[in-house]
């Protein structure tokens, strides 16, 4: 359990940690000097009962409620600070609105400096109380238990531990079978280890020597994956941490310099980096204008912190305390998880900067980018269960489909629970295994779009070119996608095949009944190209020649020689040159023969064997090469044994 304080600066919230753990969290020389937290502080509290929980100390000034919404990314249950003297103050409302948008559930009021409480009178505490109530209406803390607490005396603070172990007592667990999930909030360099890096696992499990990877890669950084060398929680060496722990990771071979707070270390391939989010968005009550279809703020993502424009899918606008469905396109990438809890704040450029202005959940990671109007392609993912979450996961990814470790990254569904619903929704036809090895799956939905555009394209290809047999394999999978996995493309090719509907010859794939079509024309035309090529035998006329001599387009002639290379009556050997088929097989047969009875040929032996001139010769040697008939050797050619 993570417990993180909230409040207004200058509070007490990190002398009510050191009183409560007996840690200081001011590290900086700076925090010393000023008085004042500019970064997450970590300490760890043992609570009545047995538990041990972390506790991230967060700044209060307004300049650092980034730090404070890094560190409440990860807490479970939030310590709201108001210094008894001062009461609520601008910054405790924007801590809690912050923790309220980041999906704290529970909590405790801790009302420090209460030894000051008898010098301010009765009159006092009771504004300050009926201020806590008017607070805390409406949210988690609403009839949370309000503890005077002092830090200087110790007076309370037995109490508040007491409170928080009630409050802990009754909170869901966090995910453990999710995906692995640290946001990054601290790297460093200890001398013999190597690269640490800290933070609050938010979901899954992290054990000493799993590969993991660190998102979003830096430019230049080494993209790993890399090995964790050791865990600890608390100071103590564990072999593993799970979700709602706070942790120090030893990440080897990582460079120090490469890590930034921002990152995030997850299990090496079960996460995409993305720059884009579909989430649902909550604008709050207390903003002072509705929020446009479209305005850039800045997202605090875990520890991450960057520019996004905020396009709302199907409102002009999102009035103050609406909730809508959006897409976050962020000015640099990210690492996120489904579910994970964000904010939004007023960006450095526009009025209200600073401010914190909307918040809400992360629906799916790495998705296209959406048009207006695209709520109802969304819409599904706000009350889906795993089957639907399965299905619409892979209705978006179309033809590249979605591997059963991608499916976990971007669904969050534990491991056996995925599995389950991947069997089931494949005996009932909604999703297709492509690939066993890889354990690649598609929509059936997708997959029977794939077919009916295959049977589409081979039909406008037949009209098209009516003399062609058929269109090759290959080429249909170019015209389908050209990053169509082979395998996928195979079982659509069965599944237009087996029944009937197309017919498979050799490489080529054809429309039933359909194939090769000549006009009455093209058949004379045919005839007479065919005899002119017998009547030449080894000296046709080159391609141009025919066109000439024939009084056909190039086009139609190239037509009409594919035709007769398709029905064996002709061979092309060069791009000028094609030869009536029986010609070409009497010379290879007298090849053959020659270099059986003498074992090589010269060019010159070839050209007297051939009787014609080099412009017929060099061609036809070449293209006995390629059959591999003959064999070069040095200005010689042997006959090919196997």
């Amino acid at each position: 359990m993570i417990i993180g304080t909230a409040g207004h600066i200058d509070h007490g919230k990190t002398s009510l940690v050191k009183a409560l753990t007996g840690t200081d969290t001011d590290r900086l020389p700076e925090e010393k000097r000023r008085g004042i937290t500019l970064e997450l502080g970590f300490a760890h509290l043992p609570l009545p009962g047995g538990p041990v929980a972390g506790v991230v100390d967060v700044p209060g000034h307004e300049r650092f409620v980034k730090a404070m919404a890094a560190g409440a990314g990860g807490v479970d249950l939030a310590v709201l600070v108001v210094a008894a003297d001062e009461g609520v103050m601008p910054q405790t409302r924007e801590h809690l609105d912050i923790c309220r948008l980041l999906g704290v559930k529970a909590g405790v009021v801790a009302l420090t400096k209460a030894d000051l409480l008898e010098g301010l009178g009765d009159d006092w505490r009771a504004l300050v109380e009926a201020d806590l109530a008017a607070l805390t209406t409406g949210t988690f803390l609403e009839g949370a238990p309000v503890v005077p607490v002092s830090s200087r005396t110790g007076a309370g603070l037995e109490a508040l531990k007491a409170a928080l172990a009630r409050a802990g007592a009754a909170l869901p667990q966090r995910p453990a079978e999710g995906p692995a999930f640290l946001p990054v909030d601290r790297a460093f360099t200890i001398k013999g280890f190597g690269t640490v890096v800290t933070g609050t696992l938010l979901s899954g499990v992290l054990a000493v020597d799993d590969a993991v990877s660190l998102l979003p890669s830096g430019a230049g950084a080494r993209p790993g994956p890399f090995r964790v060398r050791g865990v600890q929680v608390h100071g103590q060496p564990v072999a593993r941490v799970e979700a709602g722990q706070r942790a120090a990771v030893n990440v080897a071979d990582a460079q120090t310099e490469d890590v930034r707070r921002g990152m995030v270390l997850t299990r090496a391939g079960e996460l995409p980096e993305t720059s884009m989010l579909d989430v649902e968005l909550t604008l709050l009550p207390a903003a002072e204008a509705p929020l446009p279809g479209r305005r850039k703020l800045l997202l605090h993502l875990g520890t991450a912190q960057v520019e996004a424009t905020v396009a709302l899918l199907d409102l002009d606008s999102l009035a103050p305390g609406e909730t809508a469905l959006a897409q976050l396109r962020l000015a640099s990438p990210v690492g996120a998880l489904v579910g994970q809890r964000f904010i939004l704040r007023g960006s450095r450029a526009l009025p209200g900067r600073g401010a914190t202005l909307a918040g809400g959940r992360v629906l799916s990671i790495a998705p296209p980018r959406r048009r207006r109007g695209a709520s109802e392609v969304v819409r599904p993912l706000l009350e889906a269960d795993a089957a639907g979450q399965v299905a619409w996961l892979l209705r978006q990814a179309g033809y590249a489909g979605l591997t059963q470790t991608e499916l976990f990254g971007r669904s969050g569904l534990p491991p056996k629970v995925l599995t389950r619903t991947l069997e089931r929704s494949g005996a009932k036809g909604q999703v297709l295994l492509v690939d066993r090895d890889r354990r690649l799956y598609v929509a059936q939905d997708v997959f029977e779009g794939l077919r009916q555009r295959s049977l589409a394209l081979l039909a406008a290809f037949h009209e098209r070119e009516p003399m062609r047999e058929g269109l090759s394999r290959e080429e249909l999978r170019q015209r389908l996608s050209g990053q169509l996995d082979a395998r996928l493309f195979q079982r659509v090719v069965q599944a237009l095949v087996d029944p009937g509907s197309v017919e498979a010859e050799k490489d080529l794939l054809r429309l039933r009944g359909r194939g090769r079509t000549l006009t009455l024309g093209d058949e004379a035309a045919r005839t007479r190209l065919s005899a002119e090529l017998a009547a030449a035998g080894l000296a046709p006329p080159t391609v141009t020649e025919l066109s000439q001599k024939l009084g056909l387009a190039p086009a139609k002639l190239q037509e009409l020689l594919k035709v007769l290379v398709a029905s064996g009556t002709g061979v092309r050997v060069s791009e000028e040159l094609c030869f009536d088929a029986g010609a070409l097989e009497d010379l290879r047969a007298r090849l053959v023969t020659y270099l059986k009875e003498q074992r090589e040929i010269t060019t010159q032996g070839f050209k007297e064997l051939v009787g014609q001139s080099r412009k017929f010769t060099i061609p036809l040697s070449e293209y006995f090469d390629r059959e591999k008939v003959t064999l070069r050797v040095g200005d010689k050619r042997v006959l090919r044994r196997g």
